[in-house]
């Protein structure tokens, strides 16, 4: 092909990717989110879904898209046309597989754009009523005297809560064993049945659990307190300096997709969490809206979360199922 018509070709992409931009949307977006309907993730990402729409003009559609954890929704994301079309709400299992998982269908920073982070998400860490613990120095005695006793349940290899007890365990010494669920829901019910000894869940479930009197709240994961539950003291304050564990959702759209596109989705981003009442039913779902929603600075938070994470799995011995 001649230069002229390198060129010539080259200006009709730019052009036609100018075009897209200017009439973006002109239909529904869909927003795949790759965890179960119900889930916190989920939950969230409809409140974000139906104020974004507001912003947008257009509908976004929540596709709840599973399987092989989280990596189904994100590989059918990171395959999709880069039209601003197809988005991405995820969480820090983005930054966790691509050290835990040796053979992913995609590149977690080669195959994404970054739109905004939404919202971090801090854990709890809970027990059931028959433990004989009621703050964690309590407990992680008690996990000492009895090394039977020192069970967890997570909702999956690589899950938040997983990667979060992981960090506990190097940080205080104390041998653990996993017991790995699918999801949430199955870990919560067994803790309840006293299957194991403690569980570190998303604050969005964990508190409401623990609110009323079915297992018991002993602390938040976050480096300070949440204002959900001000008496719950943080681990850190609880004698394990340093640790800090969280969730959040994060916006991300294909690679390659227009940046004036992005930037229109980031302005709607920005719109829904500016909302009063889009705030108070984030806050109320136990997540701590983002102070920095930048695609710049979520590239930036992404990378960090890679290095954080990957030196657990790496240090913790962590494998796939």
């Amino acid at each position: 092909m001649s230069r002229r018509l390198v060129a010539f070709a080259g200006a009709l992409a730019l052009a036609g990717s100018a075009f897209a931009a200017d009439t973006f949307p002109s239909k529904s977006v869909v927003l795949v989110i790759p965890y179960a309907a119900g889930g916190p993730t989920d939950a969230l990402g409809r409140v974000l879904a139906d104020q974004m729409s507001k912003a947008l003009g257009q509908r976004i559609v929540v596709e709840n898209r599973t399987g092989a954890g989280v990596m189904v929704g994100t590989e059918a994301v990171a395959r999709a046309k880069p039209d601003g079309y197809t988005l991405l709400l995820t969480t820090v299992a983005h930054a966790v597989n691509p050290t835990l998982q040796p053979k992913l269908a995609y590149d977690t920073r080669r195959d994404f754009a970054s739109v905004g982070l939404a919202a971090t998400v801090p854990l709890v860490i809970l027990t059931h009523a028959g433990v004989p613990a009621r703050t964690l120095p309590e407990l992680l005695t008690y996990l000492k005297a009895q090394p039977a006793q020192a069970t967890y349940g997570s909702a999956g290899i690589g899950s938040a809560p997983h990667i979060a007890t992981e960090l506990l365990r190097l940080k205080t010494g104390i041998p653990m064993r996993h017991i790995p669920y699918r999801g949430t829901a199955p870990a919560m019910n067994d803790l309840m049945g006293g299957q194991f000894t403690f569980f570190i869940d998303s604050a969005t479930t964990g508190l409401k659990f623990a609110s009323s009197g079915k297992v018991r709240a002993l602390a938040i994961t976050s480096a300070r307190r949440s204002p959900l539950a001000p008496d719950l003291p943080t681990v850190a304050e609880s004698g394990v300096p340093g640790y800090e564990a969280y969730t959040w959702n994060a916006l991300f759209a294909p690679a390659g997709t227009p940046p004036a596109v992005i930037a229109k989705v980031q302005t709607a981003l920005n719109d829904a969490l500016a909302d009063r009442a889009t705030r108070e039913r984030i806050v109320g779902l136990g997540a701590e809206i983002a102070a920095d929603t930048t695609p710049a600075s979520l590239d930036a938070f992404v990378q960090a979360e890679i290095v954080k994470w990957g030196e657990v799995v790496r240090a913790s011995g962590m494998r796939p199922e």
